[in-house]
């Protein structure tokens, strides 16, 4: 699923820019394992299987592995116009971030010689043509209506090839990409996983089958529907680091932290035996070091939590690709502030600074730290500070390179004004932003390693001494991101508040089992066992 979120265009911003020309060899190992592929092209016989692993790779999101495989069909065969479409498929990263101004150019060359060598058979040409569709037009369509002609020419030819399950796999795909496909009816996401959860029972070891499964299903309504998918997808592709950690995004949404962990650390382990063949990996490894943050804190593990930091600090920017820059600075501006705000440490987020020498969207960060523990601090004169710094910097971005992060950033926005409204005594209209956003959340999802919107709108009813209310925002919270400890901690102290002592003792007693074997100073965890054991 597509989110709003600011750190995810982030993520996805960076990613997207990998797909530049690339020096290195195209090494890969020939006993590597990124799933199985049919694909049949009329090009030279001896160029089938690499086709075949070059879309397998696409399907894995490995783009630069991919387009390194298509050019390497095109010098064995000038001809082959599936190669050009290849190499132009692996710039448009449907579920990432929109291509470049070079890379939009560049697809529509290759495009152009895809269609100038005019492959022989009519399937083929569609796939080319449906493609055109999206890098051509540039200066009369924008990039979701480009996105949605795209998916519409894929779906004309998923309907006049109903024989070839790769079509039947990139139009879903191509649902999911659509300018519809985070509406909270969750249609979009409905139609592709109808589609994929057939063809997974033919192909079980499809890699973009699973993948696509999970994407439709990264949402609250549907995660449970994926666990199939996720506990599969790893075993299909594991020389691929997103593969290997793509599960991590449902193990998150149904709170499974241990799965999660386990999914990042093997995703790191991939993306590091990668890294010896000369390949750009580090961005697979500043993203599942994110989920590992998140993660490590659900279960009470804070050592585990800030080693995430630490690592993320060792790294030099100099081992980055310029590309991924500002992707990389975001996760240092989000991990501390995470990691203060999960653990309450509303005057150590006080403290946040933004990165100097950042992007707006990266440096405004800290600012949306400093708000929501302003507001829990009822600290107004900072509250009403960080809301100001915010405000500028959105507007900054809005008027910057990539201007779209502003319009992602209308929820975390709302949020910021949420705590600041708090903290000036303006309660009504702090509830009423903070349910809106959480209402938004609870049909589309929040991004996997966020603070929910519902449980700080439970944190905000409890410290004005609502208990019965705060205990229903906690436990819509949880179930719609299940086994979070300061969501698991809440619900208990409301239902203590409210003498539901039985169901009280069910949220201390769940919350320890969570954390059972870590060694930690929360103080929950010391509460949690000092009112079980007086019990």
């Amino acid at each position: 699923m597509k989110n709003s979120r600011v750190i995810l265009v982030l993520v996805v911003a960076a990613l997207a820019s990998s797909c530049l020309a690339q020096s290195e060899p195209h090494h890969h190992d020939a006993a590597e394992t990124v799933g199985t592929v049919s694909f049949p092209i009329s090009c030279a016989a001896d160029t089938q299987a690499q086709f075949e692993r070059g879309v397998a790779l696409l399907h894995s999101f490995e783009y630069q592995q991919a387009r390194n495989q298509f050019q390497d069909i095109e010098k064995k065969d000038s001809r082959c116009s599936m190669a050009y479409w290849g190499q132009a498929m692996s710039l448009y990263h449907q579920l990432w971030e929109r291509p470049s101004e070079a890379n939009l150019q560049l697809g529509a060359e290759l495009l152009t010689k895809a269609r100038a060598f005019n492959a022989p058979t009519a399937r083929e040409r569609d796939y080319v043509q449906a493609l055109t569709i999206f890098f051509t037009n540039t200066g009369k369509l924008d990039h979701h209506q480009r996105a949605d002609a795209y998916a519409k020419a894929m779906q004309g030819l998923y309907r006049r090839h109903p024989q070839d399950r790769e079509a039947a796999v990139f139009y879903a795909l191509s649902l999911l990409a659509s300018g519809s496909g985070d509406v909270p009816d969750l249609s979009s996401a409905k139609a592709a996983v109808a589609i994929l959860n057939n063809l997974f029972k033919e192909q079980p070891n499809h890699p973009g089958i699973a993948h696509y499964i999970i994407h439709s299903c990264d949402n609250p309504a549907m995660a449970s529907l994926a666990l199939p998918a996720a506990r599969k997808y790893a075993s299909i592709a594991p020389a691929s680091p997103h593969a290997v950690h793509m599960p991590s995004h449902i193990f998150a949404r149904l709170g499974l932290w241990q799965d999660d962990i386990d999914s990042n650390l093997s995703a790191i382990r991939a993306a590091d035996k990668m890294a010896t063949v000369h390949l750009h990996v580090l961005h697979h490894k500043v993203h599942s070091v994110d989920f590992l943050e998140y993660a490590y804190l659900q279960i009470g593990d804070d050592a585990s939590a800030q080693a995430q930091i630490d690592a993320l600090a060792s790294i030099r920017a100099a081992d980055l690709d310029p590309e991924f820059s500002d992707y990389l600075e975001a996760q240092l501006a989000r991990g501390p502030a995470t990691y203060a705000l999960e653990r309450r440490q509303w005057k150590t987020a006080l403290q946040l600074d933004p990165l100097a020498g950042t992007p707006p969207y990266v440096q405004l960060v800290a600012y949306w730290g400093r708000a929501v523990a302003a507001g829990h601090l009822h600290d107004s004169a900072a509250a009403q500070d960080a809301l100001k710094h915010y405000d500028d910097l959105v507007e900054a971005t809005r008027k910057g390179n990539k201007p779209y992060i502003a319009d992602d950033l209308k929820d975390e926005h709302d949020i910021v004004r949420a705590w600041a409204k708090y903290a000036s005594g303006e309660t009504d209209e702090a509830v009423r932003l903070l349910r809106s956003v959480a209402d938004t959340q609870d049909k589309v999802g929040k991004r996997e390693t966020e603070l929910p919107a519902r449980e700080m709108l439970a944190d905000m009813l409890l410290d004005m001494q609502h208990p019965q209310e705060a205990l229903e925002a906690y436990e819509t919270s949880l179930r719609i991101d299940p086994n979070r400890l300061n969501g698991l901690y809440g619900a208990a102290q409301a239902a203590d508040l409210t003498d539901q002592k039985q169901k009280a003792a069910g949220y201390y007693g769940q919350l320890l089992k969570n954390c059972d074997g870590i060694r930690s100073d929360r103080p929950e965890l010391t509460r949690a066992k000092t009112l079980l054991a007086a019990r």
